[in-house]
């Protein structure tokens, strides 16, 4: 009996996501925001949205005005593009009137070195953007499936070439990859042409030289296509030892390499680091870059263009969770992603050239910028600029950039720094923010200076719990288990989000948390303090009332067992988890943990707030266990005078 073969079944197509047909019928980024912003509504629609975001805005709700049955309260945040961080004095003025007229009084520095204005209207969206463009600045590329905001360390040092060219070729890679469509300025300026530098000569060459297909003929976007890019696309400049820009987080990141003559020779490459990933979704994962190779100065930009085209041509675009570089190179492996990249770019790319190992910075403090002049690094916990109680950052900002007219350059961890300060103005800047309550480097709990959290709620619509918001007193409930435990002065690299998005590089600190649901956060360990290897879940779920209990072991067995100078993360990393939970199964607590309570805010003045945390850290306590205390002593007192004046009342 002979039988039949089995019917041929067609493999069945996979269909391009949904934003997918959305870019293709943007016309180049138009529509429909053109049409929709005309309309007198106080929101985009859902696809208005999506291609918003490449103009550098998303929409957004506050959930905490949230009210059932009404519209949600609709804003947009607005979020710049400018490489290197890079801040002209003008445009920060304008920034700050901006966020003062249209937006909620603050500035957030973001950890791409952006700023980002929540609160905006719809109806004042337009003048906002415009007033940027006026001023030096743009949104256009800060969000959306293109390239992001190009990073560079922020120092910005004169003598050291190494570092200048970090920042010219942030600048031009920047320019090589910002969207050509004409809909950013039809849209936001009446078609007006804002005033812009030349371009490079070589980054124009580049954008006219076609090689292997890495530019799509005849399409207004060259680099991108109609398509742009899968999802977003996040690059970095940085020099030998200088891992102030996460460098291992990036899609492509690139280092100087120069010769004994500190001329420029080329680049080491590295490629497919990402952040992003979904609970649950174990396909979806936090990756750090790999080592590609070495390119040459006067090949750079035709190798961007190479390794663009390959996740362009070749990434996901199907499903949104697997576009990012990183999937497609941990699917291909180094070689074929070399292999491919190499088939665009027309030769070989070569071997890497030694560096030395990579150190977190941050350039807080006062600092030689090399050529007689200073530059100043001021912290910003957790990037907010914004005048509350004693401290008045916004304000001190204002007055000096009135004053002094200093560029700035935002940094990767939030923070800003000011230069081009002329030595006889110092103490002037410096009266400034000591007037307005501005912390120097040395009096900032190292726990607050080296951690970073995202905006999450009210404004993020991911967020699952809070962020932001939550992390001071966090860290004040870790400094105070820390001291507990005999180690008064540790400190390590902490990071909170919202969601395990990963905004603020969670999955690179030393102890992180990642929002689950309301106060309940996946908890992270074991990174190293200069960002080169990733975390790893600890705990699933974590739920904030137990910080103390879940941290106390860990930190009197890290006491214990450290190796001389051996960071927490590094620690963790070497005994292993198994080891962790072995020693907090068995574990006798110190004390019991606070019990939970609602929060309501008390503003405290800076003199008044320093005092307590200092006796607060003395005594093992959080400074709210310590004023929680001396306030209930204090009412204790005033309790029969009350109750006698309050007879009679009817209350």
């Amino acid at each position: 009996m002979v039988t039949s073969p089995p019917p041929i079944v067609a493999p069945v197509a996979k269909l391009p996501s949904k934003v997918e047909g959305l870019k293709e019928r943007s016309h180049a980024l138009r529509e429909p925001i053109a049409t929709e912003l005309k309309e007198d509504t106080t929101h985009f629609s859902e696809d208005g949205t999506q291609i918003l975001k490449f103009h550098g805005s998303y929409q957004q709700d506050n959930r905490d005005n949230r009210v059932k049955g009404q519209e949600k309260d609709y804003q947009f945040m607005l979020r710049t593009r400018n490489p290197g961080g890079f801040i002209p004095p003008e445009l920060y003025l304008a920034l700050d009137r901006l966020s003062e007229e249209y937006g909620n009084h603050t500035l957030r520095v973001t950890t791409r070195q952006g700023f980002q204005i929540h609160g905006i209207l719809k109806k004042n969206l337009k003048t906002a953007i415009a007033e940027i463009v006026r001023h030096m600045g743009s949104t256009l590329g800060a969000c959306g499936d293109l390239n992001r905001n190009v990073m560079a360390p922020p120092a910005p040092y004169k003598d050291r070439p190494d570092y200048v060219y970090a920042r010219e070729y942030a600048d031009n890679i920047a320019d090589l990859l910002t969207p050509r469509t004409g809909a950013y300025y039809e849209i936001w300026l009446d078609d007006e042409k804002a005033i812009t530098a030349e371009p490079n000569p070589e980054v124009a060459a580049a954008l006219q030289r076609d090689n292997n297909g890495t530019l799509i003929k005849d399409s207004e976007e060259p680099i991108y296509g109609t398509h742009y890019m899968p999802r977003k696309f996040k690059c970095a400049v940085t020099v030998p030892g200088d891992n102030s820009v996460d460098l291992f987080s990036q899609d492509v990141s690139l280092v100087v390499i120069t010769n004994a003559q500190n001329e420029l020779q080329g680049f080491n490459i590295y490629a497919g680091g990402g952040l992003g990933r979904t609970h649950n979704k174990e396909e979806t994962f936090a990756r750090i870059a790999d080592p590609i190779g070495y390119v040459d100065r006067a090949d750079i930009y035709d190798f961007m263009k190479a390794i663009v085209a390959t996740q362009r041509d070749n990434g996901d675009r199907t499903n949104r969770r697997h576009a990012r570089m990183k999937y497609l190179l941990q699917d291909w492996g180094v070689d074929k992603f070399r292999t491919t990249i190499e088939g665009y770019f027309g030769k070989a790319i070569q071997p890497l050239k030694p560096l030395p190992e990579f150190e977190y910075k941050d350039f807080l403090g006062w600092h030689e910028q090399g050529d007689g002049k200073l530059f100043l690094g001021i912290s910003i916990e957790n990037g907010r600029v914004k005048d509350e109680g004693v401290f008045q950052l916004k304000s001190a900002l204002r007055q000096i950039e009135q004053q002094f007219a200093l560029p700035m350059r935002l940094t990767p961890s939030q923070n800003l720094v000011l230069y081009e300060i002329d030595p006889a103005n110092r103490a002037a800047i410096q009266e400034i923010l000591d007037r307005c309550g501005i912390q120097a480097q040395d009096q900032i709990d190292p726990l607050v200076r080296y951690s970073m959290a995202c905006p999450a709620l009210p404004t993020c619509g991911l967020a699952t719990t809070e962020s932001e918001r939550a992390l001071p007193g966090i860290l004040e409930r870790i400094r105070a288990v820390l001291t507990r435990v005999g180690l008064p002065d540790e400190h390590f690299v902490i990071r909170m989000t919202g969601c395990p998005n990963g905004c603020a590089r969670p999955y690179l600190a030393e102890m992180a948390f990642v929002g689950r649901a309301p106060d309940v956060y996946q908890f992270w360990l074991g990174a190293d303090p200069n960002q080169t290897r990733l975390a790893e879940p600890f705990l699933e779920s974590l739920p904030i009332a137990d910080l103390e209990k879940t941290i106390e072991p860990l930190f009197v067995v890290f006491k214990r067992d450290r190796q001389p100078n051996e960071s927490f993360g590094d620690f963790c990393h070497r005994v292993g988890f198994a080891a962790l939970r072995q020693f907090s199964e068995t574990y006798k607590p110190m004390t019991t943990t606070p019990k939970t309570r609602v929060r309501h805010r008390v503003d405290l003045g800076a003199d008044l707030h320093n005092r307590l945390k200092v006796v607060a850290t003395a005594q093992g306590k959080t400074i709210t266990e310590l004023a929680t205390t001396a306030i209930e002593a204090y009412l204790k007192t005033l309790e029969p005078q009350v109750v006698a004046e309050g007879e009679g009342s009817g209350e």
